[in-house]
């Protein structure tokens, strides 16, 4: 079951960059088939890439508060929500005052402890329930601890994963790839995104299992933290790009809400499209919504400036529980997340299995004389689309677009060309890709 994948993964103390992240990479690494050439990488803190630098190892040997007497408060070592992420080193005797900007509740939900970080704007503090807080005396003193390391070892750097599945038989990379993605970094959050993160690994599994046909696209899957993962694998990797023709990131799919589509940056791309009519197909109740709006992540990389590539993002945004100590294993339902694998895979086999029909005939072809001819009797609307069929071999129309313009189903329609194309009445174009130079 996929949810107890993610059981392993949600407890791990996972940041941008730490034990607890390697550990959730070699997890990943442990389901996904051998076949994928599965990969971790480091890169040094402290490199650039593009606009952005890679950031130090984060290493927390001890981190508590306690009152003066020795009262003690909050503890890392019992959930690591109770440290702000990325928090500075500390030791101090604190009076009330000089504590309180540093302490961190949620108002909404009183009892759950928030998940607060500071990536990028260094400081510390704690978290904790606004029902421990509100209990806390404000005229007692405070002491806080946090012992904390930025490590910029380059042998223990930065860490992202990724692997490559290929269709049957051969590497296709000439007609390109999709790329998956889902991050690691959120410590102590199941659906935020270990719930991602498996539903990517369900779609490995299966189309490990049942390959693609030869000649479809590859499929990338990526794993690692949140943003600056992305852009440092990308950055490390701009060779790449120009073979990605579409993105799926996959995040928050195990909890009890419908799937929500969120569009790639061009909108009405093939990707969108070919999603909608799965989603329509197979997630009855399906919301939608425009590039980065419903919830916002790698995405923004992916299809982002320099880049490009048409990037959807799947989710079950939103749930009350987000950042919070109650985004936990009791919110997640194996049913959702299988859903969650069906939709992706789909989405996935359509696109990868899609390509631009091309003729190479004159004059109408003699349908019955080549095995063609569909009886009306069998297959009446398959019979009547025949001649606009043919007609949309020009090579301005995908197999998709063809069966979306005239109502049919994509792999009957898909079928049906492939006939021709064995009997060499058609070549098949590859979609082209989109992405951009930098």
């Amino acid at each position: 079951m996929l949810k107890d994948i993610l059981k392993e993964i949600y407890p791990l103390h996972r940041t941008l960059a730490s034990d607890g992240t390697d550990q959730a990479l070699e997890i990943i690494e442990e389901n996904l088939p051998h076949e994928m050439n599965y990969q971790i990488e480091t890169y040094a803190p402290g490199t650039p890439v593009w606009t952005w630098i890679v950031p130090e190892r984060y290493i927390v040997s001890q981190a508590f508060l306690e009152t003066e007497d020795g009262e003690r408060i909050v503890d890392f070592r019992e959930n690591p929500l109770h440290l702000v992420s990325y928090s500075l080193p500390v030791d101090e005797i604190l009076t009330w005052e000089e504590l309180e900007p540093h302490l961190f509740t949620d108002e909404k939900r009183p009892r759950a402890i928030p998940w607060i970080f500071k990536y990028y704007e260094r400081d510390w503090g704690f978290c904790l329930a606004r029902e421990q807080y509100d209990g806390l005396s404000h005229q007692k003193r405070y002491h806080a601890v946090i012992r904390s390391e930025f490590v910029t070892d380059p042998n223990k750097g930065f860490r992202v994963a990724h692997g490559l599945i290929s269709p049957q038989g051969h590497d296709s990379s000439d007609v390109g790839e999709i790329i998956i993605a889902a991050h690691v970094c959120h410590p102590m959050q199941a659906n935020d995104d270990a719930a991602g993160v498996v539903t990517a690994i369900g779609v490995a599994q299966r189309l490990a299992e049942i390959p693609l046909p030869p000649g479809s696209m590859s499929v990338r899957f990526w794993f690692g933290p949140e943003t600056i993962g992305s852009i440092a694998y990308l950055a490390h990797h701009e060779d790449i790009i120009p073979h990605l023709k579409g993105g799926i990131f996959l995040e928050m799919t195990g909890n009890n809400n419908t799937l929500v589509l969120q569009h790639t940056r061009q909108d009405d791309h093939l990707m969108d499209r070919i999603a909608r009519y799965v989603l329509c197909k197979m997630s009855p109740g399906f919301r939608e919504g425009e590039f980065a709006q419903v919830v916002a992540n790698d995405e923004r990389v992916i299809n982002g400036p320099g880049v490009n590539v048409p990037c959807i993002s799947l989710s079950r945004w939103p749930y009350e529980e987000y950042h919070t100590s109650d985004d936990n294993p009791s919110i997640i339902h194996e049913e959702m997340l299988q859903n969650a694998v069906d939709v992706t895979e789909e989405i996935v086999r359509i696109f990868a299995t899609n390509y631009i029909p091309k003729r190479t005939f004159r004059g109408p072809v003699f349908l019955s004389g080549n095995g063609l001819w569909v009886d009306w009797r069998e297959n009446w609307a398959l019979n009547r689309a025949i001649e606009k069929i043919m007609l949309r071999f020009e090579g301005e129309h995908s197999v998709f677009a063809i069966a979306e313009e005239l109502g049919l189903d994509y792999w009957e329609t898909r079928s049906y060309i492939e006939k021709f194309r064995e009997k060499g009445f058609v070549t098949a174009e590859s979609i082209p890709s989109e992405s951009q130079e930098a």
